[in-house]
């Protein structure tokens, strides 16, 4: 299926995409501070800027779109017109994320991924963020709640 805009406009769309203060960033922050975590949000300090820096417990998480960051869920999928030019852009921002939590893990940070799409259904959002307090709280790893509610 063709593009219904011009590459200049598709161009002038997609730059207006914000790469921070995201819905799903905001909601895991509410709920980190609302249960006492205290945070910084995107320090340059750190390889990658991470969305949420908790110092505390020597933590970072990164709270990723699905699509931008090529997460292996439907919200990840690539769009059908200039595939190669999407294949190229994703795979870039996926290197460049394992090599900013490879830097992280280095320097003895516990890095923490939570996507897009664990936070869109109720109950997933429920066990996603139980799970972050719970990693947090008894120093564990983090597991990731099942897609299915």
């Amino acid at each position: 299926m063709a593009d219904i805009f011009t590459k200049k406009k598709r161009s002038e769309i997609m730059s207006k995409i914000s790469g921070k203060e995201t819905k799903p960033e905001i909601l895991v922050r509410k709920f980190l501070f609302a249960n006492g975590f205290r945070y910084r949000k995107n320090d340059k300090r750190y390889p990658g800027k991470p969305d949420i820096v908790l110092p505390k417990y020597k933590t970072v998480i990164f709270v990723h779109g699905c699509f931008w960051h090529g997460h292996n869920c439907p919200a990840g999928k690539l769009p059908e017109t200039r595939k190669e030019f999407w294949k190229n852009k994703i795979q870039g921002n996926i290197e460049r994320d394992n090599k900013n939590k490879i830097e992280l893990e280095k320097k003895g940070w516990r890095v923490i991924t939570i996507w897009q799409c664990e936070l869109k259904n109720k109950k997933i959002q429920e066990k996603t963020l139980i799970n972050l307090t719970n990693t947090l709280h008894n120093n564990v790893s983090y597991v990731k709640p099942s897609l299915k509610p």
